[in-house]
């Protein structure tokens, strides 16, 4: 996996670790508002999410097999970036 993967997944967890804190009413920020923390706390959620989603990560066996005939193949912009120099 590449880093970019990771820092995503890793983001995700812990965006979805903290929603499910909130919801259970353990709270990971010291923050007396109870309006203020829901919001950051979906805000955060939300964010991370469409993140982690609309990012192409190669995550599975396959996923990873498909960006590995992708380099072979010339096909991602660093490439092309590298052939036009």
């Amino acid at each position: 996996m590449d880093k970019g993967t990771i820092a995503r997944t890793i983001a995700l967890v812990i965006a979805l670790t903290n929603q499910f804190l909130v919801i259970f009413g353990r709270s990971p920020l010291p923050i007396d508002s109870e309006l203020l923390e829901n919001t950051v706390s979906a805000i955060f959620t939300i964010v991370t999410s469409l993140i982690a989603w609309f990012k192409n990560n190669y995550v599975t066996s396959i996923g990873m097999k498909q960006k590995q005939l992708i380099k072979e193949n010339g096909l991602t912009s660093a490439s092309k970036r590298k052939k036009k120099s």
